[in-house]
Order: structure tokens, then C-alpha cells, then sequence
């Protein structure tokens, strides 16, 4: 449908994020490269998702020919906290019921970067969890295993089907792609 916008390049494993570009219509490759996801201390959480979505999109400087590279990464936080992936089950466990009867924030940053240019942005989504009993945690996280998800939830999972009171802010953001963003900025992509 978007033909006339560069060919994307999807850096990211993600089913979820491929699964967004695909319902908006956007024809794209996913090529994968291994980057480190440390950042520096000190960072708030929108400048941790955004300064790790520029170093994914870093890894494809001097590799492409008209492509665009989507980079994206999604943090959880609570107060103060970063909670990224979890370690194992426990810390599964752990972060649900930090989470539980409590609001947080999710943070995605985005990095689209074409022609030498690294076009940076996020967007926060605040989400509302109902109070989840220790049995619904264990039981979560055992059937589903999100240990490859921030937060050690999937809002399109039982959790998040059942657990979820409300949200503040973009769905799509909370999955890990603010879609509506993303699409204005590869819509700007056919006039550079």
C-alpha cells in the first residue's frame, strides 16, 4: 500500500512488532544484528528506550544501500525502577507483583534511521493493573513463560486480558511499537 516509502528493514525478533507493521499495511524485512543493551547510569526511562533504540539502529550504519531501519525498544517502569526482561521465573514472579494493584509506565523508543539520519522519538503509555493474586502471577507465568517480554507480561496475553483496569496513552505502545507514530514518521520518509 506505502509504496512509495523506502524498503523498511525490521531489526527487531519481535512477532508482536512485525505483527503491527503488518496490519499497517508496511512491507518490510527483518534482518537481525546482536547489539549490546546496556546504557548509561543516570538516564531517565524515555532517554533509556530511546538511547537503546539509536544503538540498535547503529549496528546497520555503512550496511545499507535506500533502505530504512526501524529500531524500537520497550521498558517498563514503576516509581524510579526500569524493569526490563526478566532473568527467570522468580524474577517473573517478582516484577508482576511489583506491578500488581499498581499503575506503571511503558516507554517504547524508536529509532528510524535513513540516508545517514537517525530520526529518534517514544512514546509512554500509563498502564492500570488490578490487584493479582500470588496464584494468578505463578500461574501466568508458568503457562506463558514472558521472559522475553519488559515487564515479564504480554498486554495481549491472559494477564493483560484479565488483569489490565485501563490505559492511559497507546495501545499499540504498550505491545512495543506506538504504531500511529511510526507511521507519520515513515509517511515523512517519502519526502526526504
Amino acid at each position: 500500500m506505502n509504496t512509495n516509502i523506502p524498503p523498511i528493514i525490521l531489526a527487531s525478533k519481535s512477532p508482536r512488532r512485525q505483527q503491527l507493521l503488518q496490519q499497517m499495511d508496511i512491507d518490510f524485512e527483518v534482518v537481525l544484528k546482536e547489539v549490546d543493551e546496556s546504557y548509561p547510569e543516570g538516564l531517565i526511562p524515555e532517554e533509556v528506550a530511546v538511547y537503546i533504540a539509536e544503538k540498535k539502529a547503529k549496528a546497520y550504519d555503512g550496511t545499507l544501500s535506500d533502505e530504512a531501519v526501524l529500531t524500537a525498544d520497550t521498558i517498563v517502569c514503576i516509581d524510579d525502577l526500569i524493569l526490563g526482561k526478566p532473568e527467570s521465573a522468580e524474577h517473573a514472579v517478582e516484577m508482576l507483583k511489583l506491578l500488581s494493584g499498581r499503575v506503571h509506565r511503558v516507554v517504547t523508543g524508536v529509532c528510524i534511521f535513513y540516508k545517514g539520519e537517525y530520526n529518534k522519538f517514544f512514546d509512554v503509555s500509563e498502564v492500570f493493573f488490578r490487584k493479582l493474586t500470588d496464584e494468578e502471577i505463578t500461574t501466568y507465568v508458568h503457562k506463558y513463560q514472558p521472559l522475553d517480554k519488559a515487564g515479564a507480561y504480554g498486554i495481549q496475553e491472559w494477564v493483560g486480558v484479565t488483569g489490565i483496569q485501563r490505559i492511559n496513552g497507546s495501545y499499540t505502545n504498550v505491545v512495543g511499537l506506538p504504531t500511529e507514530k511510526v507511521y507519520q514518521q515513515l509517511m515523512r520518509l517519502k519526502t526526504l
